[in-house]
C-alpha cells in the first residue's frame, strides 16, 4: 500500500449542513491530507475542523465493519446472513401476532447526511407498514416545519436568508459561527458576515448568551431565556402601530392581514419589556431600523424552535420578513429551488392539498401525527407503558435517542424492554448497546453522496455529487442494501435487494409519469428504467430525481439539462445561480395563498399571554450550546476533534457561582423535574445571571459503549434534565431551552483540573480557510 501512487479526490463533506467541498489526497485507502476545495461552487475553499476528520472516521477501529447480534446478553460478531436471519426471528412473530402497529421506526439526524439512507429508508417504511414513525425533526425543528406547512403548504418550503445580498441581518437564537448554520445551507458564515459588514450592512444578534456570533455583531440584545416569541410579537406590533407595514410583491398572495393586526396588537414593547428584559425603546429602534433597511431578514434557529413557544417564534420570524416586504426578494428571505426537486417543484404550481396532521394519535398521551411522524417525546412511554398496542419492535436508523431525546434515563430503560430492537449504525452507542442486532453502515468515504436534504435550504442553488472515494470491501454492505434486505424480511416476501430496489424506483417513475406537469408525463416506466441503466440503488434514484427536477434533461426532452452524468463530469459542482423570486408558484396551499394567521398557531397565544402576565419565574434555567468541533453525539470518537480542554461543562455567571460557592473546576449537582446529574463547572460572563448552559450530545460513559476515544473524554448528557412531558403545544417539539433547574454547591467529589489546562491549539475552534 505504501507503494501506491497518491491520488486526489473531490467530494462534499457529509457531516454538517454547510456541505463544504473537500480536496482529499490519498495513497491507496489511507487519507494523507484534506483541505477545502477552492473550486467548489458554493464553499470556495472553506472547511471547518470537522471536514478534516473523514480519514479518521474511515480508520477508526471502533467503526463496525460487520454486524453484531446479541447472544447470551452480550453483543458478538456475526456474518450478514446470520444477522438477517436473527432479525426475521425477532420481527416475524411480532408482526404475525400483533401486527405492524406494535412496531416503530426512528430516524436520527445522520440519515439526513446520508444519500443512501435518505433515499432508501422507504424500503423499510413501506414494507414494515407501521404508522409509528419518529425522527430527530421533533427534537429540533418541528415548530419550524409546522409554520412552513401552515403558511406555505409544505414542511420543507422554508424561506432562507439571502445572506450574500442582505443589508440588515437579525440572528435570533442561533450561533452560526459555531454551528456552521442550520436550515440555511451556507458554507463559511464568517466570510459571509464579514462581507455583510464590508458592504455597509448591519448585523444584530438577539441571544441571552454572548456567543461568538454575538461578539462580531453591530448590536447584541440579550433577552430573557424563553421570551423570543414575545419579543418578535412586540416587533410586529410596532410595525402595525407605527404604520410601517409594507408587504410588497408578496401582498397579492397573503391573506388574513387584518386578523394578524388584531392578534399582535396587545403585544406592545412597553407591556412586554418586563418579560423579555429588553427596554421598549430598544425594541422600537430595532424595528424601525429593520423596516427602513434597503433589504433585511430575520434568521432564527434552535434557540427559538426548542422552547415552549417555539412555533409562535418560528411564525413570527416569517411574519416580520413578510410585513417589511422582505419575503421572496433579493436580500430578504427567499425560496431555494433544489436540483433534485421537492414538493414545491412538482405538481400544479401554487396549489396543493395542505399538510397532513392529526390523522392518528399516540396511544398514551394522544399526541397527534404531523407530516406522517409522531413526536419523539412520546417514544419511551409507548414502549414502557403496558397495555394493548405497546411497541414491541423498533428499527433505529442512524440515531442515538438515549442522548438526543428528553428524559434520557427513561429512554434507556425503555429500549431494554423491546422484544425486537434492530439498529443500522456504525458504532455501539449509548442507544445501540441495547440492540439485538446492529447493522453497520459504510464509512462516508466509501459511499457516494449528494445533499438531497440540504440543497432544499441552500442560500444559492447548486448541485454537487461525490462518487465513493474508497471502494467497499467484498464483505461489506451499503446502507441501501441493508434496508432493502430488511424490507424483504418485514413484508414476508424475502425478496432480494435487487427486487426491492427495482420496485421502489418503478413506483417513483410511475407516480411521476402520472403528473401532467412532469417532464416525463405519460411515458412508460420500462422506457425510463432502460435509460437509467446500469445504475442501481440511490445513484439510480438520484439520477432520476435530477433528470425530472427543475433543471433536468427530462430524459431527452430538455437539451443540456441536468443529469447525474453531467454532475460526474463536474466534480466541483454546478452553479445553478442565486436565489430568485418564486412566488406564487412555490406555494402548495389549498387556496394558493399564504395564511398570515393560522388557527393552530393563534391558539397558543393565550398560554403565551398568561406566561407574560405571570412574569419571569425565579431561579435558574438551563439552555444548550453549540460547539464547532462537535456534531450532536456522532463525532466524539474522533481524536483530533476531542483535543484541548473539556467542553462538556456547566457554564454559569460569576454572580450565580459566587452565590453557590462554586468556581471553575468544581463539580456541581444540577436537578430538574426530570432528573439530576453532576457537572463540571465553568464560570463565564458569557452567560447572564439566572442562566446555566450545557452542550448537548455528550455521555458515552457505560462500559458497553464501543467508542474508545469518546469514553476517554466523557461528558454529561443535558437531556437527562429535559422533561418529556413539556413540549411546544402546536408542534409537539421537545423543549430543551429554558428548563428550570436547581444547582447545588461543590459536591464531595475529587476536584478535576481538566478544564484548567491549556486552551485548545490556536485556531482549533475556528473555521479553517483553504
Amino acid at each position: 500500500m505504501n507503494d501506491a501512487p497518491e491520488r486526489t479526490v473531490i467530494r462534499t463533506c457529509p457531516i454538517c449542513e454547510s456541505t463544504c467541498g473537500l480536496e482529499i489526497t490519498l495513497r491507496g485507502d489511507r487519507v494523507l491530507r484534506t483541505r477545502g476545495d477552492g473550486l467548489d461552487v458554493l464553499s470556495k475553499g472553506f472547511m471547518c475542523p470537522k471536514g478534516a476528520s473523514l480519514g479518521e472516521l474511515y480508520d477508526d477501529p471502533d467503526w463496525l465493519r460487520g454486524p453484531l447480534i446479541r447472544d447470551g446478553g452480550r453483543l458478538r460478531e456475526a456474518d450478514w446472513e446470520e444477522a438477517f436471519a436473527r432479525t426475521a426471528e425477532l420481527f416475524r412473530p411480532i408482526l404475525e401476532q400483533d401486527g405492524s402497529t406494535t412496531t416503530a421506526v426512528y430516524m436520527g439526524n445522520p440519515i439526513a447526511h446520508s444519500m443512501a439512507g435518505l433515499l432508501s429508508a422507504r424500503a423499510i417504511i413501506t414494507t414494515l407498514r407501521t404508522p409509528n414513525l419518529y425522527s430527530a425533526s421533533t427534537l429540533d425543528q418541528r415548530s419550524k416545519d409546522l409554520t412552513n406547512g401552515l403558511m406555505f403548504g409544505d414542511r420543507f418550503t422554508l424561506p432562507v436568508p439571502d445572506l450574500d445580498h442582505t443589508e440588515f441581518l437579525v440572528v435570533i437564537g442561533a450561533n452560526p459561527l459555531e454551528s456552521n448554520g442550520s436550515l440555511a445551507t451556507a458554507p463559511d458564515w464568517p466570510r459571509r458576515l464579514r462581507d455583510l459588514r464590508r458592504r455597509g450592512g448591519t448585523l444584530v444578534v438577539i441571544d441571552p448568551v454572548r456567543t461568538r456570533t454575538a461578539e462580531i455583531a453591530d448590536e447584541h440584545l440579550r433577552p430573557r431565556v424563553g421570551s423570543d416569541a414575545a419579543l418578535l410579537l412586540s416587533m410586529a406590533s410596532v410595525l402595525f402601530e407605527e404604520d410601517m407595514v409594507r408587504i410588497g410583491a408578496a401582498e397579492p398572495f397573503a391573506r388574513n392581514l387584518p386578523r394578524l393586526r388584531e392578534v399582535v396588537r396587545p403585544f406592545t414593547p412597553e407591556r412586554l419589556e418586563g418579560f423579555t428584559g429588553i427596554p421598549a425603546t430598544d425594541v422600537r429602534a430595532l424595528t424601525r431600523a429593520f423596516a427602513r433597511a434597503a433589504s433585511a431578514v430575520v434568521y432564527g434557529r434552535m434557540g427559538t424552535s426548542t422552547t415552549r413557544f417555539g412555533t409562535v417564534a418560528s411564525w413570527m420570524i416569517d411574519i416580520l420578513n413578510i410585513l417589511t416586504g422582505n419575503l421572496d426578494r433579493r436580500g430578504g428571505a427567499m425560496f431555494p429551488k433544489p436540483a433534485s426537486g421537492m414538493l414545491n417543484t412538482r405538481g400544479a404550481p401554487r396549489f396543493g392539498p395542505g399538510i397532513p396532521m392529526g390523522r392518528y394519535h399516540t396511544r398514551v398521551r394522544k399526541a397527534p401525527e404531523l407530516f406522517g411522524e409522531l413526536p419523539m417525546s412520546c417514544l419511551a412511554e409507548e414502549i414502557d407503558t403496558p397495555g394493548e398496542g405497546r411497541y414491541r419492535g423498533l428499527v433505529l436508523i442512524s440515531g442515538n435517542p438515549v442522548v438526543s431525546a428528553p428524559n434520557s434515563r427513561r429512554m434507556a430503560n425503555a429500549l431494554q424492554q423491546l422484544d425486537a430492537f434492530v439498529a443500522i449504525d456504525p458504532y455501539v452507542t449509548d442507544s445501540t448497546r441495547f440492540a439485538h442486532v446492529i447493522f453497520p453502515a459504510l464509512s462516508p468515504l466509501q459511499r457516494s453522496h449528494y445533499d438531497v436534504h440540504f440543497t432544499m435550504w441552500s442560500v444559492r442553488n447548486v448541485a454537487n455529487y461525490s462518487p465513493p472515494s474508497i471502494q467497499k470491501r467484498h464483505d461489506q454492505l451499503d446502507e441501501w442494501e441493508i434496508m432493502c434486505r430488511l424490507g424483504g424480511i418485514f413484508d414476508g416476501s424475502m425478496r432480494s435487494t435487487g427486487e426491492i430496489d427495482e420496485a421502489m424506483i418503478t413506483s417513483m417513475i410511475r407516480s411521476e409519469s402520472r403528473d401532467e406537469h412532469s417532464l416525463i408525463h405519460g411515458r412508460k416506466a420500462d422506457e425510463i428504467l432502460s435509460l437509467l441503466v446500469p445504475r442501481v440503488g440511490p445513484d439510480r434514484v438520484l439520477d432520476f430525481l435530477l433528470r425530472v427536477g427543475p433543471y433536468g434533461d427530462g430524459f431527452g426532452r430538455v437539451e443540456g439539462g441536468l443529469s447525474l452524468s453531467l454532475l460526474e463530469a463536474n466534480p466541483h459542482g454546478i452553479d445553478l445561480g442565486p436565489l430568485r423570486p418564486r412566488l406564487p408558484e412555490v406555494l402548495r396551499t389549498p387556496d394558493g395563498m399564504i395564511d398570515l394567521a393560522p388557527d393552530p398557531i393563534l391558539q397558543d397565544l393565550g398560554p403565551l399571554e398568561r406566561a407574560i402576565d405571570a412574569g419571569p419565574q425565579p431561579g435558574l434555567v438551563l439552555i444548550g450550546r453549540r460547539q464547532l468541533r462537535s456534531n450532536n453525539s456522532w463525532l466524539h470518537n474522533t481524536p483530533s476533534l476531542m483535543t484541548g480542554r473539556t467542553r462538556s461543562t456547566l457554564r454559569m455567571s460569576p454572580e450565580d457561582a459566587v452565590e453557590r460557592g462554586l468556581e471553575t473546576g468544581d463539580t456541581a449537582k444540577v436537578e430538574s423535574a426530570a432528573g439530576e446529574l453532576i457537572a463540571l463547572v465553568e464560570v463565564s460572563d458569557r452567560v447572564p445571571p439566572g442562566v446555566v448552559s450545557l452542550p448537548h450530545g455528550w455521555l458515552h460513559e457505560p462500559e458497553e459503549i464501543g467508542m474508545t476515544t469518546a469514553r476517554l473524554r466523557p461528558g454529561v448528557n443535558a437531556n437527562i434534565l429535559a422533561d418529556e412531558t413539556v413540549v411546544d403545544a402546536p408542534s409537539w417539539n421537545a423543549v430543551f431551552n429554558g428548563i428550570p433547574v436547581v444547582v447545588h454547591g461543590p459536591q464531595r467529589l475529587e476536584r478535576t483540573d481538566r478544564l484548567l489546562g491549556e486552551s485548545p491549539t490556536t485556531g482549533a475552534d475556528e473555521s479553517v480557510p483553504r
